[in-house]
């Protein structure tokens, strides 16, 4: 398994056996506590079999949801922002929530039954009766951040089995709502450059996706005028220090620019739409789910905002429309954009 495990990913670097031999860890205590055959290889972690997720929406060929991230903190002013999407959602409806990352602070969860999946969510968002669809943030993966304990993130996916409205089928996972295709990234691979498998499955996705729309979302931004920064830059960190986000960065370019309409992530406590596009690719950055930080950069924003709030999105047709909403529910911010309908 090991062997097979360093083939696929075809790398030797100590950050490396690092970030992987907690996952090694994982797939032995797993073998030997319910007697798998497998772990076999880590993509089939990541990238094994689905749990289902329907393409169908309340309204047929519209697609409604919210999008927030860094929400896992349990505190009031998760609950706060709770109540103004509830509020939303029972004004305009919902389909489903798109969460980006950080989904319990500070360092991830013990296990699938760990308590704070109900301190941190299932308590939060108990009112909200839709699904959520997560990725995995930094603080997910445990080490207050560093994001280090590859082993932990593997309980997020276990807690899907456990939820009636947290889906999170794999690491990277994919799915179609009427005529949307969404691509859910692990940046955490990205950062630390093990991320060959995405780099392998996600263009086919993109190649094979015959919606009208597509939209990716990860945890880390591509540009952010919060305190973390653009990848690459991340928290002014040089070029050659491999949390600056340089492989983030190349991910993005190589894969995702201009192949999806839209990009969301968090990890910047603040709420950004970003007026600088990456080849066409519209840029959110939405993580005023529980806390907000400074937004100290100079990027050109159609709108920016360090208060608490999420993003609401409505597509119908050749139409998006995205609206950054406050703790009262009401909307501080709308942008809309139109696709040229094909010949």
């Amino acid at each position: 398994m090991l062997n097979q495990a360093r083939a696929r990913y075809n790398r030797s670097s100590r950050t490396l056996l690092i970030y992987l031999l907690p996952t090694f860890a994982y797939c032995f205590i797993l073998a030997v506590t319910f007697s798998l055959t497998a772990c076999n290889t880590i993509d089939e972690f990541l990238f094994g079999s689905d749990i289902e997720i329907t393409n169908e929406t309340a309204e047929p060929g519209v697609v409604k949801f919210v999008a927030l991230g860094d929400t896992g903190h349990g505190n009031d002013e998760q609950s706060q922002v709770a109540k103004a999407i509830k509020k939303k959602c029972d004004q305009s409806g919902c389909d489903f929530v798109l969460l980006l990352g950080d989904n319990i602070y500070p360092a991830g969860v013990s296990s699938a039954d760990d308590e704070q999946f109900q301190t941190k969510f299932e308590t939060p968002y108990a009112d909200i009766d839709i699904p959520f669809y997560p990725v995995l943030g930094n603080h997910d993966y445990g080490a207050d951040g560093a994001g280090l304990e590859v082993n932990k993130s593997f309980y997020q996916i276990e807690y899907s089995r456990k939820s009636s409205k947290w889906v999170m089928p794999k690491h990277v996972y994919r799915f179609t709502k009427a005529d949307v295709t969404f691509i859910a990234l692990d940046t955490n691979a990205q950062l630390f450059d093990v991320a060959d498998e995405q780099e392998e499955m996600v263009p086919l996705w993109l190649d094979n996706a015959d919606s009208t729309w597509k939209i990716a979302y990860g945890h880390h931004p591509y540009i952010s005028n919060g305190r973390h920064g653009n990848a690459g830059s991340y928290d002014n960190l040089p070029f050659d220090v491999i949390a600056n986000g340089k492989f983030v960065k190349r991910f993005a370019d190589d894969i995702w620019c201009g192949k999806v309409d839209l990009y969301l992530a968090g990890h910047d406590h603040s709420r950004q739409w970003l007026e600088s596009e990456c080849k066409g690719t519209a840029l959110v950055v939405s993580g005023a789910g529980s806390g907000t930080t400074v937004l100290p950069g100079n990027n050109p924003t159609h709108f920016q905002s360090d208060k608490l709030g999420f993003l609401y999105v409505r597509i119908e047709g050749n139409t998006l429309t995205g609206e950054f909403i406050d703790t009262n529910g009401e909307t501080e911010f709308r942008h809309v954009i139109n696709k040229q309908a094909s010949p």
